[in-house]
């Protein structure tokens, strides 16, 4: 009986406290929110600064979506962005970029001509406090960051579809490089190689630099067919220079034939569109969206980080989509530069 009543007391001892937490419990009305603490501090951190771009040219697919891709991720924070066009122009994109150091912008995005041009130019820049962001094509300066494709893993990949299409047929095939100096073009020539160490039957009738132009590259084709009808394969550098390569391959006669391999940003008209036409076999997209956020993001890190330029040093490679017959229809295999600027 005893213990009924000291079961009976704790029982009510239990209610009597859950009734009284309940009271003692705030209601919705008396809750309040916590604030961030950091971002407050991030949007001072990239409020008025200002990150300037030297491609080198505008007006084509890869440099049009890095440019509209970080204007969309930026500017809402209120980033400013400078521009400087050397259309192609090795020495202008030398000038713009020593009158950038002097201007002292808080970030400077540089796509490379070739490997050595601004090495120099760039190292200044960080030692004048100038964050540098290196796209696609680097130079021999590591600065803070490099966003692009891994140029080895892409020859190798374009190399090794080659001589897997090639495998009983002529073994004849051609590279179509772009500009020599480009770190895209040697660092790509390098991988190339390193398949076709491993297959002595591939012999490479022509390898040539056709310096991004679709013209030469077209002109340099035609003259190849023309003296090896029984090619099999073409390893070319980038797309949107290979069109021209592919348009020798289709006025030959040899569509489906030849495999045709290059490279590229993935964009709808210039990737999925040529593959799914016959023009290219394998078209291995860096997908310049993504390379375009990973700046992007980086850019608010090393603003809002407080790390001096030059201080760290990274790479950030992108990983590589391929686009073939299998998957060119597929919506989210390319993008659309109409999109990517609205």
């Amino acid at each position: 009986m005893g213990a009924m009543i000291k079961w009976k007391a704790a029982a009510f001892a239990a209610i009597g406290l859950a009734i009284g937490a309940t009271a003692a419990a705030p209601t919705r009305a008396d809750e309040k929110g916590l604030n961030e603490p950091f971002q407050g501090e991030f949007r001072k951190d990239l409020e008025g600064k200002t990150v300037a771009f030297v491609p080198v040219a505008m007006n084509f697919d890869l440099t049009e979506g890095w440019w509209a891709g970080l204007k969309k991720e930026l500017e809402p924070y209120g980033v400013k962005f400078e521009l400087r066009d050397p259309n192609w122009n090795t020495n202008a994109g030398a000038q713009a970029v020593t009158s950038l150091v002097s201007e002292k912008p808080a970030v400077m995005v540089i796509h490379n001509p070739d490997v050595q041009t601004y090495a120099k130019l760039l190292h200044r820049a960080e030692k004048e406090g100038i964050y540098v962001i290196q796209i696609n094509m680097g130079s021999a300066y590591r600065s803070s960051a490099f966003v692009g494709a891994n140029w080895i893993e892409i020859g190798e990949r374009d190399a090794n579809a080659v001589v897997d299409f090639c495998n009983g047929k002529s073994n004849k095939i051609a590279i179509m490089q772009g500009a020599l100096s480009a770190a895209a073009s040697a660092y790509t020539l390098r991988g190339v190689e390193n398949v076709l160490e491993k297959h002595p039957e591939i012999k490479v009738v022509s390898s040539q630099a056709a310096d991004w132009d679709a013209a030469k590259a077209k002109g340099i084709a035609q003259t190849v067919l023309k003296q090896n009808p029984d090619l099999c394969g073409i390893v070319g550098f980038w797309d949107g220079m290979d069109i021209g390569t592919a348009a020798a391959v289709k006025e030959a006669g040899l569509t489906g034939k030849v495999f045709v391999a290059t490279s590229g940003g993935g964009e709808r008209k210039g990737a999925c569109e040529q593959v799914k036409s016959g023009a290219f076999d394998l078209d291995l997209s860096y997908d310049v969206p993504t390379q375009a956020a990973s700046m992007a993001a980086l850019i608010k890190w090393l603003l809002s980080s407080g790390v001096k330029p030059g201080e760290i040093k990274g790479s950030s490679y992108t990983t590589l989509i391929p686009v073939t017959k299998a998957n060119a229809d597929i919506e989210t295999t390319c993008w659309n530069l109409s999109d990517l600027k609205k």
